[in-house]
């Protein structure tokens, strides 16, 4: 079978998509210009909500088994504690941060994708593209130096900061370059003064440290540090790092045997459409932002993971292009503005300066975290089962008198059923109790409607999940035809 989907690069973004589409039984090719997989551990966390997607492919024992579980976050100025969040606290079969080196994460995507019959092709690089209304025509040039012509349905950039793809678009990556810079380092510290299973944030008059366990004995040291104007930022040595954490820590941390070291500049930068045409672009060709909160790599894999089940159905022939491959770039891109705007503003509050302003954030970050619902909101944002999509085109009728979950809203995966979105099509979830009606729906829409029910959130409603995990209708029991007219809106009469 010819390819219907092009994916052009392979981090986790374009292997989770190539994964997603290869198991929903859409032919697809990945290409990747790098002769192999990055031997750095770069993005280093995987989330709650990224890690119950994965499960929808069967495949998260093998990143849990493989990774390095984090139950909780610190707060510290000086010998005092600001604040201490429980991240095992969050709703979800996956209470906790799963530290995992990207180059892991990459490695466990690849070996996924091969079991769906899929080879990521390597030193194979995307030249040019073009589009109509029925296809794309991208130009490869292959290690040898050989070209091929390529047509498929649709194309993807997975392709990081620097897009081919969202260039080709012309696409603009609207925002700045920070001026302050930072240093990484992975390396083995002794003396860290909390548990393995903990991170810990030092705000300091000079700047921010923050230490995130890897292994056992092994960390990653982030902090900003001060350069003269104009300067780039250059990789540190192990004595600078060792300064600073002397300096901004809490004492007797020492550091050793470097894994990794470098430095760099943050980057806030977004384009305002995901999709132009047959074209789409996902993860960092779409928008990158800072490291505080660890959130790009799992912001760019939701992105694949949105796009999948919606671009499997539309070449499935199951449902038309329509507002569900619309839906993609509105969705993705109000995340997308919602981490940037986070995740800037934790940089800002870790880096002031000011000495005034600094002991405000310290008395109001001791003071808000003291309160269990302002802890519960952080773990949720962190973890990322927060997110939702309440103002979506796709979201369908609701019932106000239902309560949550509301249209846009996470449905939390249940233990003793498969998630939403599981096996090998992408179909949508009814919660209802079982009677003639909801059977009828199910026998009308056997392609869209998985034929196994669960139990409703509440006996007198009736609500439609998405293959993704998120609700797209609530009514009243007895309101089928109301989800049978919006399961027609989405397939466009196919």
């Amino acid at each position: 079978m010819s390819a219907q989907v092009l994916i052009v690069g392979a981090g986790p973004v374009g292997l989770t998509l190539a994964a997603e589409l290869a198991r929903y039984g859409v032919a697809v090719r990945i290409v990747e210009k790098s002769a192999q997989r990055t031997d750095k551990s770069k993005a280093l966390v995987l989330w709650s909500r990224t890690l119950e997607l994965l499960a929808r492919a069967g495949c998260s024992e093998t990143f849990v088994a493989a990774g390095h579980k984090v139950l909780a976050a610190n707060i510290v100025t000086g010998n005092k504690l600001i604040g201490h969040i429980n991240i095992s606290t969050v709703d979800s079969p996956f209470p906790y941060a799963l530290m995992l080196p990207q180059s892991d994460t990459e490695r466990l995507l690849e070996e996924h994708l091969l079991r769906q019959g899929v080879s990521l092709e390597r030193q194979t690089e995307l030249l040019s593209f073009s589009q109509t209304d029925q296809s794309v025509t991208s130009i490869l040039r292959q290690a040898d130096g050989s070209e091929e012509t390529l047509a498929t349905e649709w194309l993807v950039g997975c392709d990081g900061a620097h897009s081919t793809v969202r260039h080709g678009l012309g696409l603009s990556f609207l925002g700045d370059t920070l001026q302050s810079n930072w240093i990484l380092a992975d390396i083995h510290v002794k003396g860290f003064p909390f548990p393995d299973s903990e991170i810990a944030t030092y705000w300091h008059e000079d700047g921010v440290l923050v230490v995130f366990p890897i292994l056992p004995g092994r960390f990653r040291v982030i902090a900003n540090i001060d350069l003269a104007a104009g300067s780039q930022p250059t990789e540190p040595s192990l004595e600078q790092v060792q300064a600073i954490m002397d300096r901004r820590g809490p004492g007797g941390m020492v550091a050793s045997d470097p894994i990794w070291l470098a430095g760099f500049r943050i980057n806030e930068r977004k384009v305002a459409d995901y999709r132009l045409g047959r074209v789409f672009v996902a993860g960092d060709a779409a928008h990158v932002h800072s490291p505080a909160g660890g959130q790009g790599m799992n912001t760019g894999m939701q992105d694949a993971f949105n796009l999948a089940w919606k671009l499997a159905l539309v070449c499935r022939k199951n449902c038309a292009d329509g507002k569900l491959l619309t839906s993609y770039s509105s969705e993705r891109s109000a995340i997308g503005a919602q981490v940037l705007a986070a995740a800037g503003h934790l940089t800002a509050v870790a880096i002031m300066k000011n000495h005034a302003a600094q002991t405000v954030r310290n008395l109001v970050g001791h003071f808000m975290l003291g309160f269990a619902p302002v802890r519960t909101a952080i773990v949720n944002n962190m973890t990322e089962v927060s997110i939702g999509y309440g103002h979506s085109p796709l979201n369908g009728p609701s019932d106000s008198g239902l309560g949550a979950p509301v249209p846009g809203q996470r449905v939390a995966p249940l233990a003793d059923r498969a998630p939403a979105g599981s096996g090998n099509s992408p179909r949508f979830v009814l919660f209802a109790s079982p009677s003639s009606e909801v059977q009828r729906l199910i026998e009308e829409f056997p392609t869209l409607l998985d034929s196994q029910l669960r139990m409703p959130f509440k006996p007198d409603g009736l609500w439609l999940v998405r293959p993704d995990g998120y609700a797209a209708c609530a009514v009243k029991a007895g309101e089928e035809q109301a989800i049978a007219e919006y399961l027609v809106s989405i397939t466009g009469g196919n």
